[in-house]
């Protein structure tokens, strides 16, 4: 993600100016909101906290637990303050309440435009990070990260190794393990 995360605008450009009329309004509105950001890293950033709200809401619910694991990753691979992280999340939270379904895939297909592959993987790794914050990782969940892995083109390889990873969060699993007896 490092990539996209330390280059440089135009210097006078305004953001106005730089948003490329193919932006979503989810991306265009937090590129708004972080005009000392070169345009490209904000489009990245933009796209990147909304996949992970996407992620946090399959279950219809964003908790608590889920609202700061969003808000810490997307400071970490933003190179954000908290204030900054906050704001770009809270955006992003608010955009998919407004535009979800509408916006996933768009947002996603742009995010796959924006980014390596090993980007994509990355932002899937913090999707399961963000979905197993509260400990499970619901069937719902699962399904649209199962979505949004397959909308960002990610090979089944990756897809498998990353969900193996996470695997002891997957509710199903958990059910399993507690039909046996297990923890």
């Amino acid at each position: 993600m490092r990539r996209f995360l330390g280059g440089a605008g135009v210097p006078g450009d305004s953001v106005e100016a730089r948003v490329d009329g193919n932006d979503t309004e989810t991306v265009r509105r937090i590129a708004r909101q972080l005009e000392a950001i070169p345009i490209e890293k904000a489009r990245f950033l933009a796209s990147f906290a909304y996949i992970l709200t996407r992620a946090a809401a399959a279950d219809l619910d964003i908790s608590a637990v889920e609202s700061a694991a969003i808000e810490k990753l997307v400071a970490e691979h933003g190179g954000l303050s908290e204030a900054q992280a906050t704001l770009v999340a809270q955006i992003a939270r608010h955009q998919s309440l407004l535009y979800a379904g509408t916006e996933d895939y768009l947002v996603t297909r742009q995010f796959k435009d924006l980014s390596t592959d090993a980007d994509r993987i990355a932002l899937l790794r913090c999707c399961y990070l963000v979905g197993a914050a509260d400990d499970t990782i619901t069937s719902a969940e699962s399904d649209t990260l199962q979505e949004i892995a397959s909308e960002l083109d990610l090979d089944h390889a990756s897809i498998n190794q990353i969900r193996t990873e996470f695997a002891p969060k997957l509710a199903a699993m958990q059910a399993m393990l507690k039909l046996r007896g297990g923890s």
